[in-house]
């Protein structure tokens, strides 16, 4: 019975035992974070970038990382930013790091600024 469900490691204990439950009784279960970057893959298929998305504006970075940096750039901490994407902080602390060296800033107020001059935030 594998692969009839998925949830984020950092899933609440209800969200897992919910999961298990649900797969046990032969659903396929997907965590709201999982289910929220299925809904943008799907979406995004047919779609090319638009001009000053962040896509265009950022195409070095990765999805995630553009969510992370968006985040920021909405003035959420990194505590902030792990509770919303269910990751944990030192992730959080590691996509930051790539966001800085890919986008060759030096602080998150640099990445910020970068950020909304692209459209974010």
């Amino acid at each position: 019975m594998s692969g009839r469900g998925y949830v984020l490691k950092g899933a609440h204990h209800d969200e897992i035992l919910q999961a298990i439950r649900a797969v046990a009784a032969g659903q396929a279960v997907f965590g709201p974070a999982i289910a929220a970057r299925m809904m943008n893959f799907f979406q995004g298929l047919n779609s090319a970038p638009q001009p000053g998305s962040s896509v265009a504006a950022f195409p070095e970075l990765t999805e995630r990382e553009r969510e992370v940096l968006t985040l920021m750039a909405r003035g959420g901490s990194n505590k902030d930013i792990a509770e919303k994407l269910f990751i944990s902080m030192k992730t959080v602390r590691n996509y930051i790091t790539n966001i800085f060296s890919k986008l060759q800033v030096a602080d998150r107020a640099q990445a910020i600024l970068r950020a909304r001059d692209g459209g974010m935030g």
